[in-house]
């Protein structure tokens, strides 16, 4: 960081003198912006520093400002002494440490929250906004919850991070491909790109050490900010880069004549991720995917109707992993009880170690077929679904990382695990393999 000098912020002076990679930032005229940088580029001081000034110049009756980080511990260490440092010229009082929260002169209040808490944030309302590392929150939490508290107040939102693939940052920046355009397309958006090749702020020999010792694929990811960039860690990287040489990842055609199985991992809080999948003799085709957070039950059986009208499905079994059939002490009905109330048969496979579930996964996309359009946010998902890194280990561990991928590959698990693995084979599913017709092509013309 540069050297700090007096910066005027209505007749307060604030410790903090902007790099000229962010000065575009701070002069924005835009009401969303987001910032997709290197790491050591300053991003978070520069948001920060950018929030103190909207906090004391917008002069709003009760300013509620937020910085969210993925996780609270993870905030506290990332922000709080940040926060402390550059707001103290204009603090009203002293700032408070177990809220993570300072209150201005201005009457208006900053606080840092963790994602993984989202329940802390509900019920008021904010001025502003920055979202930290978005791509490791859960989607739901920006248009479930801080979206709509920033409406009435006409807030705004500032998105930083540095890529992880092809996550919910991803859509931020470039799109979904549906409702979202993205912010490199919108005019509404303030965007910014820094790589450290371009930026100037890391000398060169710096960068030449870390791609040494990070490798390509992580220094891309890490300092050029590619998207593209392979993840460190991922279970089905090497199935995947096959799938990809060898064509299988495109526009499948989903066949009337064969019946569709719909593979679910259901979620309370987190999301509930569904795929539909057709077999034919050892093939599998991944032919539509679906996820959603926030609705009950009924929903996604008006999905699955909606579905087989308009591509004409003959539905097969529907997997769920073991734990619908947990009663719930008020109704006394299990999840099992309503799917069944909505028309949806429970095929409930047994319990199973989740590594063994993951290598089921490896052997069936030796032979899967996935729709590269329709499948889209579950491909994400299968892509993203890596170990956990233990820090104090400088190793992976052998457990996954839970975050928004778990979903989708939860449920793909369920099903490979279930149905098509070997060992978890049921008479009933051979019955199915044996009454099928002979492979057709995957691929529409």
């Amino acid at each position: 960081m540069n050297a700090p000098v007096r910066v005027i912020v209505r007749d307060h002076t604030i410790p903090y003198r902007p790099r000229r990679q962010f000065l575009p930032f701070h002069e924005r005229r835009h009401r969303w912006a987001i910032l997709v940088c290197h790491r050591r580029a300053g991003k978070t001081v520069a948001t920060l520093n950018d929030q103190i000034r909207r906090a004391i110049d917008e002069a709003k009756p009760d300013g509620r400002y937020a910085f969210i980080a993925p996780l609270r511990n993870q905030v506290k260490d990332i922000a709080w002494e940040y926060l402390k440092r550059f707001a103290a010229p204009a603090l009203a009082d002293t700032p408070n440490e177990s809220e993570l929260r300072v209150t201005l002169k201005s009457g208006a209040r900053i606080r840092l929250y963790g994602a993984d808490n989202p329940d802390a944030l509900r019920g008021g309302y904010l001025d502003g906004v920055v979202l930290d590392e978005y791509g490791d929150m859960r989607p739901s939490l920006w248009s479930d919850v801080v979206r709509p508290m920033l409406a009435d107040r006409n807030g705004w939102a500032t998105f930083i991070g540095t890529p992880k693939g092809k996550n919910g940052f991803w859509e931020v920046w470039a799109g979904d491909g549906k409702k979202r355009k993205g912010a490199v397309r919108d005019p509404a958006w303030f965007h910014l790109m820094l790589k450290a090749s371009q930026s100037g702020i890391l000398p060169p020999s710096e960068l030449q050490d870390a791609r040494d010792e990070m490798g390509d694929d992580r220094y891309e990811q890490e300092f050029e900010c590619s998207f593209e960039a392979a993840i460190q860690g991922a279970f089905y990287a090497e199935q995947l880069r096959l799938m990809t040489e060898q064509g299988r990842i495109g526009r499948v055609l989903i066949d009337p004549a064969v019946p569709v199985y719909t593979a679910w991992d259901l979620g309370v809080s987190d999301s509930t991720a569904i795929w539909f999948i057709q077999a034919v003799a050892r093939e599998r085709r991944l032919v539509d995917y679906y996820e959603t957070s926030g609705v009950g039950l009924d929903h996604y059986a008006r999905i699955l109707d909606e579905k087989r009208r308009e591509h004409r499905i003959i539905y097969g079994q529907h997997f769920f992993p073991p734990d619908i059939q947990v009663r719930e002490l008020s109704t006394g009905m299990s999840r099992v009880d309503t799917l069944r109330g909505l028309g949806i048969e429970p095929s409930i496979m047994p319990p199973h170690a989740v590594l063994d579930g993951i290598n089921a996964v490896r052997r069936m996309l030796a032979r899967t077929w996935i729709d590269e359009e329709r499948c889209a946010r579950g491909l994400e998902a299968l892509r993203q679904y890596r170990r956990n890194w233990i820090e104090k280990l400088k190793d992976w561990s052998q457990d996954p990382l839970h975050d928004w991928s778990s979903h989708g590959a939860d449920a793909l698990r369920t099903f490979a695990a279930g149905f098509d693995d070997p060992v978890g084979v049921t008479e009933t599913h051979d019955r199915h393999r044996r009454g099928r017709q002979q492979p057709r092509s995957a691929w529409t013309a």
